[in-house]
């Protein structure tokens, strides 16, 4: 008996010290996050559209830097599956922190179709309340110190060689001139106040109106005035006229970062290049399986050519585009419940690209809810009608709003406190914009595409992206001209020409983010067909997207990781019902 009480004694010492040690790791990982989350790097009533320093990024990193070293001394092996993937994500997100600083990257805060000076533009909102009528105003109060910080990073980078190529700035103007409007009522940035929440007097309402035009007539106008001046007599003249980053200082080693961040995975450039010419390959023969069925008897070049040109694939006005996109959608949403055992509460409305930033803006994007009382917006771009062929708009709507963006966006933030703050918010493109290039094939299997040439627009959407890992490495590592890869996306898919120009801008600006999408889609297939074949009947559509989407953005090899472990306790459940 004495043996045997003391066997059990020393088991309970054991599983107590275990049962402390858990608790000790766990709360040592909350306290880095509680750290992350609650540590303010600047005071936001005094800067409500943030702070753009170097001295600022250069805090940033080195918090980031004393945040990682914590948590490589947590122990992971007693924490549960969610603490896990919180410990791993934070060590991810912080060491992008290091990594702008460490590569300069805040000194180049433009893109071909974005920068600092249009990202103003998404703060156009509708009011709700008084408390956003006067946010709103703050922050157009806040434009000139933002437009001031933004100067004197891109001077910095004209010093040091880290600018983006001259050649994507073709039409840039409209992305300042388009604001320098005569009347304050003139300008995008006063929409908001056209329609002032009903609870305000009539006082209140000619204060806020006052207080509107002289903020744009002071803070607005004569800013964008600023960057107009900067842009064209000291910024464009003085920008490199080579293409790839890799011409940058550190530039190569930078790409390489680069494509380790967005694909959250470990491929080389070439393996990268390689990767996308096998799905070109495969895409193509698809393709022309396609051309056969309708029985179009010229070449695959002519084709494209008829898809490009013939008037019963384009809209003949804004509004009817519009209306297609919203058609689509309400299909789709009827299908949903069908593929997916949880939906977000949150909803979504269709709307156009403000004119704003239309011209240089991409064909659709998803625009997340800014708060509660805000829903998403799948935005739909109507600017150059000839160029928006109806045939891609099922692909494009799948992508950007159900099951696509919308849907995971807005289920990872209704987690709520099952995961901390930084993940509810947190976006990876390998893991979003793979989500959103499945969503396009998952529409198909939801019968969304009703003709040969909407599937068509759905393989020319998946070679599009495709043809982004070809391309990127190309102009990036490879020393690619504009010109092949113009030549490259012209030859292989079904985009307008001002779509294909558009998009090489943006790759030549934005290295290494466009491979994100079909690496991550082409892993999320992967496992997904693993997990068909290896349960078989007992595969389950809605468990497997369930397993995909509850924990919210992960990295790849975390996905990885659920779904094996989904597959193989099903295996065993199935196992052990036989």
């Amino acid at each position: 008996m004495k043996i045997r009480f003391k066997n059990l004694l020393l088991l309970s010492v054991f599983l107590f010290s275990n049962l402390l040690s858990a608790q000790s790791e766990s709360a040592k990982l909350d306290t880095v996050i509680n750290k992350v989350q609650e540590h303010k790097f600047y005071d936001r009533e005094e800067f409500p559209l943030g702070l753009y320093t170097e001295e600022n990024y250069e805090n940033q990193a080195e918090f980031a830097e004393e945040r990682i070293t914590e948590l490589q001394e947590i122990n992971a092996d007693s924490l549960s599956e969610t603490e896990k993937i919180s410990l791993e994500l934070l060590k991810f997100k912080l060491q992008e922190d290091v990594d702008e600083y460490k590569y300069e990257a805040y000194l180049n805060p433009l893109l071909s179709d974005a920068g600092f000076h249009l990202s103003l533009a998404y703060q156009v909102r509708d009011f709700n309340n008084y408390s956003q009528v006067k946010a709103y105003l703050n922050k157009l109060n806040a434009i000139p110190a933002y437009v001031d910080q933004h100067l004197v990073l891109l001077r910095k980078g004209l010093e040091r060689g880290i600018t983006q190529p001259r050649v994507i700035f073709e039409g840039y103007e409209s992305t300042y001139n388009d604001q320098l409007v005569d009347s304050p009522r003139e300008s995008y940035f006063f929409e908001p106040f056209e329609n002032l929440p009903r609870g305000l007097s009539e006082a209140q309402k000619d204060s806020v109106l006052d207080a509107a035009e002289e903020a744009i007539s002071k803070n607005v106008v004569p800013q964008f005035k600023k960057i107009k001046d900067f842009f064209e007599n000291e910024y464009l003249p003085n920008t490199r006229t080579g293409l790839g980053v890799s011409e940058i200082p550190n530039g190569r080693e930078y790409y390489q970062n680069r494509l380790d961040y967005y694909t959250t995975l470990d491929l080389s450039a070439e393996e990268v290049h390689q990767i996308g010419l096998d799905e070109v390959a495969r895409i193509n023969t698809e393709m022309k399986e396609i051309i056969k069925e309708v029985e179009f008897e010229d070449s695959f070049e002519d084709f494209i050519h008829f898809l490009r040109t013939d008037e019963q694939f384009y809209a003949k006005t804004a509004e009817e585009l519009l209306k297609e996109a919203r058609d689509i959608s309400k299909r789709i949403d009827a299908k949903l419940p069908a593929y997916f055992k949880t939906l977000p509460r949150k909803p979504y409305g269709v709307a156009p690209v403000p004119d704003a930033i239309a011209p240089k803006y991409t064909t659709g994007r998803y625009i997340g809810a800014s708060d509660e009382t805000q829903p998403g917006y799948y935005w739909v771009n109507t600017y150059n009608l000839p160029n928006r062929p109806l045939y891609v708009l099922p692909s494009l709507t799948a992508h950007e709003a159900v099951p696509g963006h919308h849907l995971q966006n807005a289920l990872n933030a209704e987690l709520g406190d099952s995961i901390p703050k930084f993940r509810r918010n947190m976006y990876l493109s390998a893991y979003g914009e793979g989500w959103g290039l499945y969503s396009e094939t998952l529409a198909g299997e939801m019968g969304i595409y009703r003709t040969p040439y909407e599937r068509f627009g759905k393989l020319t959407y998946e070679q599009w992206r495709a043809c982004r890992l070809v391309i990127d490495t190309g102009i990036h590592e490879m020393g690619w001209s504009r010109e092949e890869a113009v030549e490259y996306f012209r030859k292989n898919t079904a985009l307008s020409m001002h779509n294909i120009n558009t998009e090489v801008d943006r790759y030549i600006s934005w290295p290494g983010q466009a491979v994100s999408y079909k690496i991550g889609e082409i892993k999320i297939r992967e496992l997904r067909k693993k997990a068909e074949e290896t349960l078989g009947a007992d595969f389950d559509v809605r468990a497997f997207h369930e397993v995909i989407l509850e924990q919210g953005v992960v990295t790849l090899p975390i996905l990885e990781e659920r779904v094996n472990a989904f597959i193989e306790k099903n295996t065993k459940e199935s196992g052990n019902s036989n």
